[in-house]
């Protein structure tokens, strides 16, 4: 059971103190009837809540997909810079959201946005090994011996070993490698390739687990997700 006012402001229909405004001046139905108490408890999967006639569709978490653009940063807020958040569109925006992890503000790609912290936790625990993959540009070819070390787990700054990854060919006249990695340490790929003697030049989040960019969704674009590919997400990719 939770608080009308609280409801409604966790929906994203409005802050605590504008939805407390509707509710006071009769635009907050329940089941149909006026309700003017914005500290009724209610079950809110268990009663029609509407506001202006418009029939509030109440979800407990949100789990968004975003194809993230180069620039903005993964926060829910800065005060210097553009964030993820930030360019949400309205509907999909509400309080407590958060990026299930991060990628660098030059980084783009697949980025799971949602207010679920559990859920998150399950998608980013490097206890987890859910594998994320990246499309890699490098500044010239990883040898035999540098993939050999990325697999093996490298080395990183000369003294932070990572787990073992796994290195495809993706275009080796462009130097363009798949890397899929299950942790997420600071500025990792990047830290990875210098170690090997290779500079990121671009840098892509293709896929979490067994769920890939939507490729329909332009840069900066944003979606809910499934059901279905809320499981992707934990599967082996």
């Amino acid at each position: 059971m939770e608080r009308l006012d609280k409801i409604l402001a966790s929906q994203g229909v409005g802050t605590r103190s504008e939805v407390r405004k509707m509710i006071w001046s009769g635009k907050v139905t329940v089941d149909g009837a006026v309700c003017l108490a914005a500290d009724q408890k209610l079950e809110p999967s268990e009663h029609g809540i509407a506001v202006c006639g418009n029939l509030i569709c109440y979800k407990k978490h949100l789990y968004i997909m975003m194809n993230k653009p180069d620039g903005v940063v993964s926060a829910s807020n800065d005060s210097h810079v553009r964030t993820v958040i930030d360019i949400l569109p309205s509907d999909l925006r509400r309080k407590g959201l958060f990026p299930v992890g991060r990628l660098d503000k030059d980084t783009t790609g697949l980025l799971i946005i949602t207010d679920d912290g559990a859920f998150a936790h399950s998608v980013m625990s490097p206890g987890k090994k859910v594998f994320k993959t990246y499309r890699v540009s490098l500044d010239g070819a990883l040898s035999e011996s540098g993939i050999g070390l990325l697999c093996g787990g490298v080395m990183i700054d000369g003294n932070e070993k990572c787990l073992p990854a796994q290195v495809a060919v993706l275009d080796e006249g462009n130097f363009i490698y798949q890397i899929k990695i299950c942790e997420g340490k600071y500025h990792q790929v990047k830290r990875m390739a210098q170690a090997v003697g290779r500079r990121v030049l671009s840098l892509e989040r293709t896929a979490v687990g067994g769920l890939a960019l939507d490729g329909t969704l332009e840069r900066g674009g944003a979606r809910e997700l499934t059901e279905c590919e809320k499981l992707l997400l934990t599967s082996d990719s």
